[in-house]
């Protein structure tokens, strides 16, 4: 999850937003590599989705189905399944490199990427679009609401079943470290469907504009067009959306969040211990 995140902000973010604003006329936005390269960030973005899911499935196995546990979570199944994650994406998103063509020819080189017209047109493409949209997001978010709501409502029935154990034994009003990790859990599974929604609902309202007003995704950075705004509002939204999860994941930890406070003293050890000599 970790790399496939950082894989998306190389190619979504440097590779295809800062090097086409700051060096416009690097090779990097030749059509045949501007097609290769917005290819490669649907892969990315996929793989980054779909192992996010994955990682979901993979803790409701282990939360709710124990019978399953020691079959499933293993690291060979786990490399099984990223393999499976990655292939299919590669698959996938194949297509999207004979979506674009040319903007313009300079000196019979062509330069920079135009989605064809047959894209909007064509049955074939506009499957291939619909079908885009439901792989991801739609239905990652169907899973991880789904499995994310068993999961919850597993962990609330252990809890009633732990409160009545505890009841007999211990006073009511001392905390239990158990609870309070479950209570945690609770909050995370939640945290983790609502951003998800939230951060590629514009992404997905922008599609749905396209298609059912016959209309073409917006082209140029026209800042005062509001169908440009919300287009590009719905890419940075899903581009953040595929870099959160395995924050809220790491920061939730509290060993990440020890190690991170570590890493952030030990300069300043370093400068007292200078300062001091």
């Amino acid at each position: 999850m970790a790399v496939t995140d950082l894989l998306v902000l190389i190619t979504a973010v440097v590779l295809n937003r800062i090097s086409v604003i700051y060096f416009p006329v690097l090779f990097l936005s030749t059509t045949p590599v501007c097609s290769l390269k917005i290819t490669v960030i649907y892969i990315v973005r996929d793989c980054s989705v779909w192992l996010t899911v994955v990682f979901t499935i993979d803790r409701f196995i282990a939360i709710c189905c124990q019978n399953f546990k020691a079959k499933y979570c293993t690291k060979k199944m786990a490399t099984v399944v990223i393999g499976i994650v990655c292939t299919v994406s590669c698959v996938k998103n194949f297509p999207w490199y004979f979506v674009y063509e040319p903007l313009y020819l300079v000196n019979g080189v062509p330069w920079y990427c135009n989605i064809k017209l047959s894209f909007y047109t064509e049955l074939a493409w506009t499957a291939f679009d619909w079908v885009d949209r439901i792989l991801n997001p739609c239905s990652p978010f169907l899973i991880m609401l789904i499995l994310n709501f068993l999961t919850v409502r597993n962990i609330v029935l252990a809890n009633k079943a732990r409160k009545r154990l505890r009841l007999q034994t211990i006073r009511e009003n001392q905390i239990d470290p158990e609870m309070e990790s479950r209570r945690k859990s609770i909050i995370l599974l939640f945290t983790i469907s609502g951003s998800f929604l939230l951060l590629w609902m514009t992404y997905v309202i922008n599609f749905l504009y396209v298609r059912f007003t016959n209309s073409n995704y917006s082209t140029g950075s026209t800042g005062n067009n509001p169908r440009f705004i919300l287009q590009e509002g719905g890419n940075m939204l899903q581009l953040l959306s595929c870099c959160t999860n395995t924050c809220i994941y790491a920061a939730t930890q509290s060993k990440f969040r020890e190690e991170f406070k570590n890493a952030l003293k030990y300069p300043l050890k370093w400068i007292i211990k200078i300062f001091k000599l």
